[in-house]
């Protein structure tokens, strides 16, 4: 089973952003314990991180020829970008969406997800654990 994990806009700034927030672990950590997560589960992963919203829909496109699902941080792409919901439509991969926070205990404006509505699984609101349990389910439901 192979896996994309998809970072989106400013989530290579964990560890130092709002750490009251998203908490003190870095994106290195996060990659680091999937990773050994994956392997125990028997998944090989591929990490992606961007800014820029173009290069997210191009993973999307190029990765899903060669991965079962995507595991997805789209950040505020998450309230945002319809065009990030047709390319995970698109590509007919299932994906679980995961965000480090509780989102509906935060802003009115980041309660909306356009992902949520079509995402397989989604999780939310326990820090990097949010990563994990997300790559779990998602590999039970490939795995299935």
């Amino acid at each position: 089973m192979r896996v994309a994990v998809i970072h989106g806009q400013n989530l290579r700034l964990l560890g130092r952003r709002e750490p009251e927030v998203y908490g003190t672990d870095t994106l290195l950590d996060v990659d680091t314990l999937l990773a050994d997560l994956g392997a125990e589960l028997g998944i090989e992963l591929e990490t992606f991180q961007s800014n820029h919203e173009g290069e997210i829909l191009d993973f999307v496109d190029e990765a899903s020829g060669r991965v079962d699902g995507f595991l997805i941080n789209p950040g505020a792409l998450t309230h945002t970008s319809i065009g990030l919901r047709d390319a995970l439509l698109g590509v007919d991969r299932p994906f679980v969406e995961v965000h480090l926070s509780n989102t509906q205990a935060r802003e009115r404006f980041r309660r909306r997800s356009f992902l949520s509505g079509v995402a397989t699984g989604v999780v939310y609101g326990f820090g990097v654990e949010s990563y994990l349990l997300g790559l779990r389910g998602l590999a039970a439901h490939i795995g299935g």
